[in-house]
Protein backbone atom coordinates (compact mmCIF):
# COMPACT_ATOMS: atom_id res chain seq x y z
CA UNK A 1 0.00 0.00 0.00
CA UNK A 2 2.58 2.37 0.67
CA UNK A 3 4.30 1.67 -2.34
CA UNK A 4 1.18 2.62 -4.94
CA UNK A 5 0.75 5.41 -2.52
CA UNK A 6 4.05 7.02 -3.98
CA UNK A 7 3.45 5.85 -7.09
CA UNK A 8 0.10 8.02 -6.88
CA UNK A 9 2.44 10.99 -5.35
CA UNK A 10 4.85 10.46 -8.07
CA UNK A 11 2.07 10.46 -11.11
CA UNK A 12 0.51 13.72 -9.66
CA UNK A 13 3.71 15.36 -9.11
CA UNK A 14 4.73 14.81 -12.50
CA UNK A 15 1.35 16.04 -14.04
CA UNK A 16 1.83 18.84 -11.79
CA UNK A 17 5.25 19.88 -13.15
CA UNK A 18 4.92 18.99 -16.64
CA UNK A 19 1.11 20.86 -17.17
CA UNK A 20 2.79 24.12 -15.33
CA UNK A 21 5.89 24.01 -17.45
CA UNK A 22 4.15 23.16 -20.80
CA UNK A 23 0.40 25.13 -20.68
CA UNK A 24 0.48 27.50 -17.58
CA UNK A 25 1.93 30.58 -17.79
CA UNK A 26 2.74 30.70 -14.30
CA UNK A 27 2.85 33.64 -11.60
CA UNK A 28 4.12 36.87 -13.51
CA UNK A 29 4.07 34.87 -16.35
CA UNK A 30 7.65 33.26 -15.40
CA UNK A 31 6.88 29.96 -17.32
CA UNK A 32 5.23 31.81 -20.75
CA UNK A 33 8.67 33.87 -20.18
CA UNK A 34 10.71 30.79 -20.56
CA UNK A 35 8.98 29.44 -23.67
CA UNK A 36 9.19 32.96 -25.32
CA UNK A 37 13.25 32.80 -24.65
CA UNK A 38 13.63 29.30 -25.86
CA UNK A 39 12.07 29.47 -29.34
CA UNK A 40 13.97 27.80 -31.92
CA UNK A 41 15.67 25.48 -29.72
CA UNK A 42 15.46 21.74 -28.71
CA UNK A 43 14.43 23.01 -24.98
CA UNK A 44 11.34 24.77 -26.77
CA UNK A 45 10.54 21.68 -28.78
CA UNK A 46 10.46 19.81 -25.19
CA UNK A 47 8.20 22.68 -23.91
CA UNK A 48 6.11 22.41 -26.80
CA UNK A 49 5.24 18.14 -26.47
CA UNK A 50 3.41 17.31 -22.82
CA UNK A 51 4.41 13.37 -23.51
CA UNK A 52 8.18 14.45 -24.31
CA UNK A 53 7.69 16.93 -21.05
CA UNK A 54 6.48 13.87 -18.71
CA UNK A 55 9.63 11.84 -19.59
CA UNK A 56 12.30 14.39 -18.32
CA UNK A 57 10.01 15.56 -15.01
CA UNK A 58 9.04 11.97 -14.13
CA UNK A 59 13.26 10.94 -13.87
CA UNK A 60 13.88 12.89 -11.04
CA UNK A 61 10.96 11.47 -8.94
CA UNK A 62 11.27 7.86 -10.42
CA UNK A 63 15.04 8.18 -9.12
CA UNK A 64 14.08 9.75 -5.93
CA UNK A 65 11.22 6.83 -5.22
CA UNK A 66 12.99 3.93 -6.55
CA UNK A 67 15.00 1.12 -4.32
CA UNK A 68 17.17 -0.03 -7.48
CA UNK A 69 17.75 0.41 -11.49
CA UNK A 70 15.42 -1.89 -12.20
CA UNK A 71 12.72 -0.41 -9.95
CA UNK A 72 13.77 3.27 -10.94
CA UNK A 73 13.40 2.29 -14.56
CA UNK A 74 9.98 1.27 -14.49
CA UNK A 75 8.89 3.61 -12.18
CA UNK A 76 10.04 6.66 -14.82
CA UNK A 77 8.13 5.13 -17.05
CA UNK A 78 5.01 4.40 -15.00
CA UNK A 79 5.08 7.83 -13.74
CA UNK A 80 5.43 9.24 -16.81
CA UNK A 81 2.37 7.12 -18.52
CA UNK A 82 0.27 8.19 -15.53
CA UNK A 83 0.84 11.50 -15.91
CA UNK A 84 0.39 11.09 -19.34
CA UNK A 85 -3.14 9.67 -18.99
CA UNK A 86 -3.81 11.90 -16.61
CA UNK A 87 -3.73 14.75 -18.92
CA UNK A 88 -5.93 13.12 -21.77
CA UNK A 89 -8.46 12.92 -18.79
CA UNK A 90 -8.36 16.70 -17.48
CA UNK A 91 -7.37 18.25 -21.31
CA UNK A 92 -10.23 20.28 -22.85
CA UNK A 93 -10.99 18.60 -26.08
CA UNK A 94 -9.82 20.82 -29.49
CA UNK A 95 -12.23 23.05 -31.05
CA UNK A 96 -13.92 21.98 -33.99
CA UNK A 97 -12.61 23.20 -37.34
CA UNK A 98 -15.06 25.15 -39.06
CA UNK A 99 -16.67 23.65 -42.21
CA UNK A 100 -15.61 24.56 -45.42
CA UNK A 101 -18.56 25.36 -48.11
CA UNK A 102 -18.36 26.09 -51.77
CA UNK A 103 -21.54 27.29 -53.26
CA UNK A 104 -21.59 25.35 -56.99
CA UNK A 105 -21.92 27.74 -59.51
CA UNK A 106 -24.91 27.81 -61.61
CA UNK A 107 -24.51 26.84 -65.58
CA UNK A 108 -27.30 28.05 -66.38
CA UNK A 109 -26.43 31.76 -65.27
CA UNK A 110 -23.36 31.65 -67.40
CA UNK A 111 -20.99 32.52 -64.55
Amino acid sequence: MDDFYWLVLGILAAWRLTHLLNAEDGPWDIFLRLRRRCEGSFLATLLDCFNCLSLWTSAPIAWMAATGWMQGILLWLAISGGAMLLERITAEPPAAAQAYYVEDRDPASGD
